[in-house]
């Protein structure tokens, strides 16, 4: 397993912490956090990233920002409370983790109003340090659910299987384990040889620079191939399974990941290999009834024509079509790897509680 903690709260100094993403492979740096914009700009810039990692990033950082405000009531407080949770929230309108794990801190906060106003001139800081308990105990959490997601993920798998992934669903992108590496890490825990394959994953290169990073610090067999050579592993039946994470699932199954998931999905389905989402089952968002209704984000043209190279390599004025996330159908999906189980698409509104 990665040594490195993606995720943490600095509780002398009130911060959010993380382990800056944008600088891997080649740096370990960490950042420390606390104003609003700051933490916002972080999870926007990818700095932290992966759903589960940004949930809890953002439960820390909320928390950071309410040791810094100034009210004179607990009322007042949560009013201003609530103003830095929706700049926070503004980062990343896909990942549903962000938005969940934002107004869970918030109604643990609103449920401990009226306990607020009995403590008096305490009553503000009882608030900020029940949000804090809380942020932690949703770090301790992803860490077992992720767990149990390799765990299950790990009895649909035999060894020696060759194992494609798409970008990082990681311990770069959880707390620990991930959740679509969690089946290979638990898997190497038991003696479990995989071979994975992981895909460059552009524009950004996560599968690149993460997946392929923290996989070989573990002592996975790891390879590297561009998104375009999935295919050609394929039909040469080098890939048994892909193990995929998720931002966001859909009542009916549908779900937004990565760009280029749902090609993956498509050629998997193609060759008749099993495709799994692997994911926390707070990633499915019963409200969004299919994958049509989900937000998908459009990043910066500059990720894709400037970002990576030493000169710009397109002509000025070119357009750039550059989504964050594509949906892939739930009739592509085999089934979805959770804590609570191993679950087809079609039973997910059976477990609507």
């Amino acid at each position: 397993m990665l040594k490195y903690e993606t995720v943490d709260y600095d509780k002398e100094n009130n911060a959010l912490v993380i382990l800056d993403q944008t600088k891997l492979p080649g740096e370990i740096s960490y950042i420390s956090l606390t104003d609003t914009e700051d933490i916002r700009e972080a999870i926007y810039l990818l700095k932290v990233r992966g759903a589960p990692a940004i949930g809890v990033a953002a439960a820390f950082g909320l928390a950071a920002v309410s040791k810094r405000i100034e009210a004179n009531t607990p009322e007042v407080f949560f009013e201003e409370l609530n103003k830095r949770k929706e700049i926070i929230n503004a980062a990343r309108p896909t990942a549903v983790n962000l938005s969940w794990a934002l107004e869970r801190m918030m109604r643990v906060c609103e449920n401990e109003l009226p306990r607020a106003r009995e403590a008096g001139a305490e009553g503000i800081s009882c608030l900020t340090e029940c949000l804090v308990k809380e942020a932690l105990r949703m770090k301790e959490e992803d860490i077992a659910v992720c767990r149990k997601i390799g765990e299950n993920g790990l009895t649909l798998l035999k060894q020696g299987d060759g194992i494609l992934t798409h970008c990082n669903a990681g311990g770069l992108a959880t707390c620990r384990y991930g959740t679509a590496t969690a089946p290979v890490y638990i898997g190497q825990e038991q003696g479990y040889d995989f071979h994975v394959y992981a895909d460059e994953t552009r524009p950004l290169l996560q599968g690149a620079r993460l997946t392929a990073f923290e996989l070989q610090a573990a002592g996975v067999d790891v390879t590297l191939l561009c998104d375009n050579m999935a295919a050609s592993l394929m039909v040469k039946g080098k890939i048994q399974a892909v193990l995929v994470g998720c931002d966001r699932v859909a009542a009916n199954g549908d779900t937004a990941n990565k760009i280029g998931t749902s090609g993956v999905a498509i050629l998997a389905n193609y060759y008749h290999i099993p495709f799994y989402v692997c994911a926390p089952f707070s990633t499915i968002d019963f409200q969004t009834e299919t994958g049509k209704d989900i937000p998908i984000e459009e990043r910066n043209a500059d990720e894709v024509t400037t970002l990576w190279y030493k000169e710009k390599m397109t002509a000025d004025g070119v357009k750039v079509y550059n989504p964050a996330f594509d949906v892939t159908d739930h009739s592509l999906i085999t089934a979805f790897i959770t804590e609570r189980g191993i679950i087809a698409p079609d039973d997910l509104k059976k477990m609507d509680v």
